[in-house]
């Protein structure tokens, strides 16, 4: 037993340390970008803010069942991508709202956070960028991740916009992308779990 607990902790280990990181960041992140979003009325931060705090629970997900069978591993992913969806949902709500109550948000803020947040998205994919190819759970890990910094640049982009044009609609346009984002790799992970859960019962079957 204790041969075995060794293994599973050599195997599992660097991945449980880097998923933790990668919570304990997203968690800070959510809070920041969630304070400041508010303050500043910015409907791009609040759903990187958003994402930030879905990111933080697939994260969670990932560590539940990282020592679990790998048929666990890739039912999980489904769960995942249906999280994912729901808060890409939450997030097209937000716009909506936004678009019936215009308020111009502040831009100086909106850069700050969101190059705060980019600095620790780039650091947290990088971690994460060697194990993306090992199973759904950890892909799916990874999948957030870029889905993070991508949404940053976007909140960036959005800061520009408003300091440009003096309204509100480049926030309301990204908020509208980083929805999209998260949507489009909800169902290639739900894909991927799929094809794996395919596979697996056609190997069953041989034996």
């Amino acid at each position: 037993m204790s041969d075995c607990c060794s293994e599973i902790e050599e195997v599992h280990g660097p991945k449980r340390r880097i998923l933790w990181i990668a919570l304990v960041l997203n968690l800070i992140m959510f809070f920041v970008e969630g304070i400041a979003g508010w303050l500043a009325q910015s409907n791009a931060l609040m759903a990187d803010a958003l994402d930030m705090l879905g990111d933080a629970v697939i994260y969670g997900f990932s560590l539940f069942v990282i020592q679990l069978a790998p048929i666990w591993r890739t039912r999980a992913g489904i769960l995942k991508a249906v999280i994912m969806s729901v808060f890409a949902l939450g997030i097209l709500g937000s716009v909506i709202y936004r678009v019936s109550h215009q308020v111009v948000p502040v831009a100086t803020t909106m850069g700050i956070v969101g190059g705060m947040a980019l600095a620790t998205n780039l650091f947290c994919a990088y971690l994460l960028l060697r194990f993306r190819d090992d199973d759904v759970n950890m892909r799916s890990a990874w999948l957030c991740s870029r889905n993070d910094v991508l949404a940053n640049l976007g909140v960036l982009l959005a800061a520009a916009g408003v300091a440009w044009t003096g309204s509100h609609w480049p926030d309301l346009a990204v908020g509208v992308i980083i929805a999209g984002l998260i949507l489009q790799s909800s169902f290639g992970i739900f894909k991927d779990a799929k094809l794996e859960i395919s596979n697996g019962r056609a190997t069953d079957k041989q034996y």
